[in-house]
């Protein structure tokens, strides 16, 4: 196909869409169908409802092909393990009674049943559900939601393409199930797993599907030769069918690497590369393999994971160059546009010239088809467009928001010394038991408590002027006054306030932060009905003013015992925002991390003896790639080290992480120098404690003995059980008790009943301790 023709062949798509609706209707369903207000009927019908409406918003905005099957109840990859029967034997029984209750019971347990394991979507902040995998399973083909939800989008006139998760990526996420060697690869079940997907392509084929997508991001990560192997035997069997639709390859986060030319020599129709951040590599790459002829390649050069505004005469360029590799170039965003909000036109809080500079899905919908008619028609198509366009990037890149000198001076200054702390831990350590007085397996929780209806109702009444702030500082006191009581009665050693003031961990204190902006509709999924407002971290950050000190320094007021201080890291404020694209992002965390350390500095001041600074994102923010892996974990934990350095030797600092594979980075858990690190260690039944053992992890740890992301109170000996685990890693005089995350998401009745189990656990192993 010459140049030319294939220019003029250029077409707009996306791999996905945000699921919730524009008002979070699929959330509110769903948790009415789990309380009993809601009838399945109902919430397929709702679900349906919004599958339709993204359809038609893709359509009318351009895109000439939508996806299909990336709508999903909680999580795209529980789907995949419904679709191959990949059902944990604990739950058949559900699943074969109520296919609806079962699926949920997967995600969520029940109070008999533990659901799957969850942890992130590579190195974004969305959840998955890992499946568990054994020897002895046997999949089965279920291509019902597949085909229905294909058939939806074809009866109302659309060109429709399927998206699955593809069988590499799917069973490189597994891990061997309870009761299998911890050794079993699930990899080597792929030649089982194919027939399967053969079958749901054919399926596919038959219900209408002219091209199927098969997502492979695992294929971006560091793979070994067997790996790559299995994948050359995958797209080479999948390829060679007779009975199946094209076949269109798709990775995204990162390069593809070692995988391009063992997919580029396999029998499939096209391949999908993202062109953002890895634009030149992936060029290269393709070079190197002589291009894609006869295949269709897809160019993610629209970010879907960001959100700001695409240059759109840059994304030509590449665009043009990519049109000598393939037959057929299309233009679609970088990976599903799930990590993103919906509609930035939404928002009526922002500045209108810098909202200019946003681009939420449907903004950016706007964007990849604006490309697709520049590239089939010419730059003189969009002129206009392209005018805006520049405009708008000259007006964010002088703007007094992004340039603040003495931000900028300040961040110059810093030396190796400020992100050190005065002793080294031993001496800090014996500081902390003489002042602190804690007992042995001392007890704590995250941060947060329930954050009740009438919580978030006065928070609504505040911003509608239905209470003034006196009134609603009186109902924060009260929430903050019940949450010491209760922690005191129940006998937890270090308390916290329970954050009611808090909206979201991050939007918290972005919102007190200069060079931030919070939206007021950018909900993003998280996991399940859980969304998220990232905000947005546009500008230089600074810290105008104290921002947790008043809160902390009222609930000590209320309790003789420690009440930590609790702040968000640096990193993660980066990893759960929005974050601006226009300098390093080492530069932003260092300005971050200089604000938080005012803050800590204020909280000691105060007389607050433990400040907590998280730092969940740590891991999943770590490169997809080895080779950039020491460079993000210099700054990253230079960042940490930099908010939490300028405080006494008897002043703890405790930092906490959750849902990810904490194996990766105990070194650099190691390098943050934290007295005490909480981790989730739950669903993962104390894996984490095992590789600090194996780390000769030094300082204390808590490994958490509560699940809270599922509606299931632990009993007594459950909890007890896992600390015992827990101390055949780390020595009594390090281990910590405390759930694997906050409570925010619970319900004060499994809270209530969790905790005092939690604190009965560790007074029967701490009797065990003293009688043996």
């Amino acid at each position: 196909m010459t140049t030319k023709t294939a220019a003029a062949a250029a077409r707009a798509t996306v791999y996905g869409y945000p699921r919730q609706g524009p008002n979070r209707e699929l959330k509110k369903a769903i948790e009415g169908y789990w309380k009993g207000r809601v009838t399945a009927d109902a919430l397929r019908a709702t679900a349906a409802g919004l599958r339709r409406s993204n359809w038609q918003q893709l359509a009318d905005a351009g895109i000439h092909e939508v996806p299909t099957g990336d709508f999903s109840y909680y999580d795209h990859v529980l789907d995949t393990s419904v679709m191959v029967g990949a059902v944990p034997e604990r739950h058949r029984d559900a699943v074969a009674a109520d296919a609806l209750g079962g699926y949920f019971a997967m995600a969520r347990g029940t109070q008999d049943v533990a659901p799957l394991e969850m942890t992130k979507w590579f190195d974004t902040n969305y959840h998955y559900l890992v499946p568990e995998l054994g020897p002895d399973t046997v999949f089965t083909a279920d291509s019902a939601k597949q085909v229905a939800e294909l058939e939806e989008a074809l009866a109302l006139g659309l060109t429709a393409r399927p998206v699955l998760v593809g069988p590499v990526t799917y069973l490189l996420l597994a891990k061997p199930a309870p009761g299998v060697s911890a050794d079993f690869e699930p990899l080597t079940l792929l030649d089982r797993l194919l027939p399967v997907y053969a079958e749901v392509l054919a399926d596919l084929r038959a219900a209408g599907a002219e091209w199927v997508q098969l997502d492979e991001p695992a294929l971006v990560q560091d793979r070994t030769p067997a790996e790559l192997n299995a994948t050359e035997r995958a797209y080479r069997d999948l390829g060679a069918l007779t009975d199946r639709p094209k076949l269109l390859v798709a990775s995204y986060f990162d390069r593809l690497g070692e995988a391009l030319p063992v997919l580029a020599k396999a029998p499939v129709d096209g391949l999908a590369l993202d062109f953002t951040d890895s634009a030149a590599a992936n060029l290269d790459a393709l070079a190197a393999v002589g291009g894609l002829p006869g295949k269709r390649l897809v160019a993610g050069v629209v970010n879907g994971r960001n959100i700001w505004i695409n240059d759109l005469s840059k994304s030509l360029s590449t665009l043009g160059t990519l049109l000598a590799f393939a037959d057929r170039v299309d233009v679609a965003a970088s990976c599903s546009l799930l990590h993103v909000p919906l509609d930035a036109s939404a928002e009526r809080d922002i500045e209108p010239q810098v909202l200019r500079w946003l681009a939420f899905a449907k903004q950016k919908n706007a964007e990849i088809v604006t490309l697709a008619k520049g590239l089939a028609r010419g730059t003189d198509a969009i002129t206009a467009e392209l005018a805006a366009n520049r405009a708008d990037l000259a007006s964010r890149a002088s703007s007094p928001l992004t340039n603040d000198p003495a931000v900028r001076a300040r961040a110059a200054a810093v030396t190796e010394a400020d992100a050190r702390r005065s002793q080294p831990y031993t001496e800090r350590a014996a500081a902390q038991r003489a002042h602190l007085g804690l007992p042995l397996l001392p007890t704590t929780t995250i941060g947060s408590f329930p954050q009740t209806g009438e919580l978030r109702v006065a928070r609504a009444d505040l911003r509608a002027g239905r209470i003034d702030a006196a009134g609603y500082e009186e109902r924060i006191k009260a929430e903050i006054q019940d949450v010491i009581s209760f922690q005191e009665k129940t006998g937890i050693d270090v308390l916290v306030h329970g954050e009611p003031e808090r909206n979201d961990m991050v939007q918290y204190f972005a919102e007190q932060l200069t060079g931030c902006l919070a939206t007021r509709h950018g909900w993003v999924q998280s996991y399940g009905t859980r969304y998220v407002r990232p905000p947005v971290l546009a500008g230089d950050i600074s810290r105008p003013e104290p921002m947790t000190v008043r809160w902390t320094r009222y609930a000590q007021s209320l309790t003789d015992r420690p009440v930590k201080g609790m702040l968000t890291g640096p990193v993660t404020m980066l990893a759960w925002s929005f974050v601006r694209d226009d300098q390093p992002l080492g530069d932003t965390a260092r300005q971050v991390a200089l604000a938080l350390r005012e803050e800590v500095g204020d909280l000691e001041a105060a007389g607050t003896s433990v400040i907590q600074v998280d730092e969940p994102a740590l891991r999943e923010t770590l490169p997809l790639r080895c080779t950039d892996h020491p460079a993000y974990l210099a700054w990253a934990t230079e960042a940490f080290r930099l908010s939490t350095s300028g405080v006494r030797p008897d002043t703890q600092i405790h930092t906490h992480m959750c849902y990810a594979e904490f194996g990766d980075i105990v070194q650099a858990i190691d390098d943050l120098d934290a007295d005490v690190i909480s981790l989730e260690a739950a669903r993962s039944h104390m894996q984490v404690a095992r590789e600090l053992a194996a780390h000769g992890y030094p300082r204390q740890a808590g490994p958490g003995v509560y699940d809270i992301h599922s509606p299931r109170v632990p009993s007594a000996e459950e909890a007890a059980t896992l600390l015992r685990t827990g101390l055949k890693a780390i020595p009594a005089e390090r281990l910590w008790v405390n759930p694997d995350c906050g409570l925010k998401t619970r319900g004060w009745p499994e809270t209530r009943a969790s905790l005092e189990n939690v604190v009965a656990a560790a007074r029967t192993v701490r009797g065990e301790l003293s009688a043996s």
